[in-house]
Parts: structure tokens; sequence; C-alpha cells
């Protein structure tokens, strides 16, 4: 019997949830600072604050909804919902399949934690089973309340990460893949250098529990993303079979403004093309950040559609995912 044939895909839309800012002023203010001494180290303006009432489900269903419907689609089109996040505040249930309830389906859903990578690995998850023909039109969401997971106490995280979500629809196509190879791997032996402990938080933020700590080595972090980050990109570019002649995009992992802006100036990105700058603010949402930051290029007319844009996450694991997309 022959095999069927592979199918394409693209992103049909893209959607957004950003809980309201807070200026970096107060962060600041809380270790005996002013605004300048965060923008200094990281470049962010304002963060997203989630509310108690802002679960991580909560947001990744905002931004789902919206998504389907800037593709103009209905939730009952969808045939799988895979979620990106490392901040479900129960080992078990999943995200996924709470989402699809709430949007009334049926359907295959699951989560895929890989922290700041995890939507960009959700990303290929997804085009997988649409080439194999197991799915047409599938949700993947990249959600996370990282301020969760936050000491605020501690100088290396408090002031960057925030809480957000991001969705894309990803549906079957015609012709060539508007979503290109994945260029993805891992580095499991410096782990360490951003992980999440069993450290037990202050009250801050959730008086009547406990919570774990995220904690992290910055300077090891930033020495890896420098080192590995332009490689994989540049091999995204092979892959595909572009040059930055072709791209209009590039967006990365919205972890750092200043670390986003070394990697750009490692790459030689050509003036030309556009660099994602979410992260200035709406802070570091882990597996929100690839969407957030490619949904507001889109919003405020930055990047048209049918232009290449250039996906990037990387982070704790250490693990990295990547591909080149067009842009709805």
């Amino acid at each position: 019997m022959n095999s069927p044939a592979l199918r394409s895909c693209r992103i049909a839309a893209v959607g957004a949830y950003r809980p309201a800012q807070t200026d970096s002023g107060e962060v600041a203010a809380a270790f005996g600072e002013d605004r300048e001494w965060v923008l200094s180290r990281t470049g962010v303006e304002t963060r997203c604050v989630a509310t108690p009432a802002e679960s991580v489900a909560h947001m990744a269903l905002a931004a789902a909804q919206q998504a389907l419907e800037n593709a103009r689609m209905v939730p009952g089109s969808i045939d799988a919902v895979v979620v990106a996040t490392s901040t479900n505040p129960q080992p078990c249930p999943s995200i996924a399949p709470q989402v699809a309830s709430m949007l009334g389906l049926n359907v295959a859903a699951f989560d895929v934690n890989i922290a700041c990578a995890g939507f960009c690995y959700a990303l290929q998850v997804a085009g997988s089973l649409i080439a194999g023909g197991s799915c047409t039109n599938i949700l993947v969401i990249g959600a996370d309340r990282m301020l969760d997971m936050v000491d605020p106490d501690d100088k290396a995280t408090a002031p960057v990460f925030a809480d957000g979500a991001g969705a894309v629809v990803v549906t079957a196509a015609q012709g060539l893949s508007d979503v290109g190879p994945v260029v993805w791997g891992s580095a499991g032996e410096k782990a360490s250098a951003l992980q999440v402990r069993p450290d037990v938080l202050g009250a801050a933020r959730f008086p009547a529990t406990s919570r774990p700590a995220l904690r992290m080595d910055g300077l090891a972090v930033a020495r890896w993303a420098c080192s590995t980050v332009p490689d994989v990109v540049r091999e995204i570019l092979s892959v595909t079979e572009i040059g930055w002649d072709d791209v209009a995009a590039f967006v990365p992992h919205q972890a750092n403004w200043k670390l986003i802006q070394r990697v750009v100036k490692a790459l030689e990105v050509p003036e030309k093309v556009v660099v994602a700058d979410d992260v200035r603010f709406t802070g570091n949402t882990s597996s929100a950040s690839v969407p957030l930051a490619l949904h507001r290029l889109i919003e405020t007319g930055r990047v048209r559609s049918g232009e290449w844009a250039v996906l990037v996450g990387f982070g704790a694991g250490l693990a990295y995912a990547g591909q080149a997309v067009r842009i709805p």
C-alpha cells in the first residue's frame, strides 16, 4: 500500500492575551533601585502581571479565541489543541483538555513542557500531525504565569518575567509549506542554569500556599544563548533555503532585550529586518513570548502577510527550537 503524501501547512492567524501592565519602576523600587536599573539590565519597560482570576487556562482560552476570530474559523473546525506551558499549577490534569472543553470541543488535547522553547516545539508537533493526515486544523497555544514561580526577592528573575498567552491556528495548505523545517536540540548537561527548584516562596502572591521557585544563573544562560542561537538561526535559514534578503522579521524568544540585541549583533541581522521587541512592554512570558511577539508585529503593522519571519525559542532544558514561517 502506498503511503499518503505528506501535507503542507500554514499559520492562518495569531491571537494574544496580555494581562494588565505594571511599570518596571515598581519592581525596581522593591529592591531600592530606580527604573533605569531595570532598563539598563533587561530593557523591560513594563511587564504584564496576571491577577489570581487570570489562570493559565483562562489566558490560553482567550488567546485561542482571538486566534480563531482572526482566522474566521469556528471552534468546531479544530481537530486538536496543543498547549506549551511550564506553569501548570497542577501536575495533572493538563491545560489543553481544559481549554478544549471551554471551547466546546472533544478532541485530542495535550501539553508540551519545554519552557521558553515550548511554542516552537508545539508548532513542529502540529505541523507533523497535519503532514501525517491526523489533523487539518490545530490550535497551538503558548501560555505561562511565570510570576507564580518567581521569587519577588530575586534580582535575577523578578524584573524580567511576566504572564501572558499567545496562540496560532495551524491549518493544512496546498503547495509548499508556509511553516519551514524545524531546527531543534538541547544541552541537558547545562540544565541547572535555569530551573524550578522545590524552594518555598514567600507568601507575596499566594498567602495560602507555597510554591517552587525559579532559579537562574543569568550569566550562564546568556553565554549559552549567545554561543548557540546564532548557529541555530543560520541553520533555520539554510534548511528553509532562504536568506536574510527574504526575511521580514526575526522573532526570538523574548528573554531579555539586551540579550536579544547581542544575538542580533552576532548574526549581523540586516537593518531592513524587523526585530521583535515585545519583551520591552510585556516582559519574558516563556512559552507565550514567541507568539505574543509575532502578534505585536502584525497588530502594529510592522510586517505584512506573506512575508517570512524566523522564529526561535530557547531557554530551560537547556533547549532550543525554531523555524521560518510565512506571516498570516
